[in-house]
């Protein structure tokens, strides 16, 4: 019984030591921080973005701060490289063993080549259109409700 009434004042201890949560409606007007001043640093025109990642896949969504999308289009690229380069030198090889595979290895050749290109040219229309939407709110918000979805936007 001791220790259950110890347990409890600890936990009532505990939990009025947070301050409480005030929701913005209940703050004084004279205490509501400004609005946050939109981050500006990494504005980049929708053709320099896309100019720069048709030359190097990600290297416009870096420099637009879409690190991860940067990343992951770096990496299909790396992996699109590899693949092509590997299919070639088996190419090479079934050539000249006189293999009957020869057309099909060129296929596989073909393809890795055009996904390589594409990823460059959808690297390059991802990021013109990430340049024009850098000024779209990022509080934007969508939520599943019971009749559909729900979407919101803060206005300031």
């Amino acid at each position: 019984m001791r220790l259950a009434v110890r347990e409890g004042a600890l936990l009532a201890l505990l939990a009025s030591a947070y301050p409480p949560v005030h929701l913005s409606a209940q703050t004084p007007p004279d205490t509501i921080a400004p609005p946050a001043v939109q981050d500006t640093s990494h504005r980049l025109k929708p053709f320099a973005a896309a100019w720069r990642s048709l030359v190097i896949p990600g290297w416009g969504q870096a420099a637009l701060g879409r690190d991860v999308a940067g990343a992951v289009l770096a990496s299909w690229e790396g992996v699109t490289m590899m693949m092509t380069l590997k299919a070639r030198q088996e190419l090479h090889y079934i050539e000249q063993s006189g293999s009957g595979n020869v057309q099909a290895k060129r296929q596989q050749v073909q393809d890795w080549l055009i996904l390589w290109i594409f990823n460059h040219l959808f690297a390059g229309a991802e990021a013109f259109v990430s340049a024009h939407l850098q000024d779209f709110p990022k509080e934007l918000r969508m939520r599943a409700l019971p009749g559909g979805i729900g979407v919101s936007i803060p206005i300031h």
